[in-house]
């Protein structure tokens, strides 16, 4: 199987994972990427580069970065009014066109990036966001403001909800956000494949292949 490595994403960030090659839309600016006198970002080391099961044509990748963005998810939420805020898990989720970026305390997660050089311009714009929102603190008036999760929910809307725990998990909510972040499969949920609830599979199947979720 024919496949590159990336070896720098940002800065001296590393990544471990293969995909097959695609010719990078975009150049890698030649410049230096900018310093920050707080670095919340820090570096970045891709665990897992894998294609998108739904979209053969992207990639999917989970970045681990040895910062902690804990403190400045409230300031990007601010200024991120398109983002869903979670503070208790605490998460922040935004679409960058048709990417889905979800944002961690340690951790990053693209869904639907083009190709590797993509993935690194997806990379480095998530640590300047970050870190220039930090910089800009003392002038951002922090929002708690907790939004919900349209893809989960619209996952949700396909699902029995009946909180069987088949699945594992102790509500249909909980299954569906595993299975939007990636981490668990629709077919997971027995009583809409092997079960009472048959007529649920065509669309549940449907809006997780257009969420890059899915085979």
């Amino acid at each position: 199987m024919s496949g590159e490595y990336l070896h720098s994403l940002v800065a001296t960030d590393v990544c471990s994972g293969w995909v097959e090659y695609r010719p990078a839309r975009i150049a890698i600016l030649a410049e230096e990427p900018p310093g920050f006198e707080e670095d919340v970002f820090g570096q970045a080391a891709v665990m897992v580069l894998a294609p998108c099961v739904a979209d053969v044509s992207r990639i999917r990748l989970i970045a681990h970065i040895s910062g902690d963005l804990t403190e400045v998810f409230p300031y990007l939420n601010t200024e991120m009014k398109q983002a869903s805020y979670n503070r208790h898990a605490p998460t922040l989720t935004y679409m960058d066109e048709y990417r889905m970026i979800s944002l961690y305390p340690r951790r990053i997660t693209v869904a639907k990036a083009d190709e590797l050089v993509d993935a690194w311009r997806t990379l480095e714009t998530i640590r300047r966001r970050v870190n220039e929102a930090w910089a800009r603190r003392a002038s951002i008036a922090p929002s708690y403001e907790m939004r919900e999760k349209p893809p989960a929910l619209e996952i949700l809307k396909r699902l029995p909800r009946t909180n069987c725990r088949a699945c594992g998990e102790p509500t249909c909510l909980a299954f569906a956000v595993k299975v939007w972040q990636g981490r668990a499969l629709p077919s997971e949920c027995g009583p809409v494949f092997t079960g009472g609830h048959a007529g649920l599979k065509d669309a549940l199947v449907e809006i997780c292949k257009g969420l890059g979720v899915s085979k």
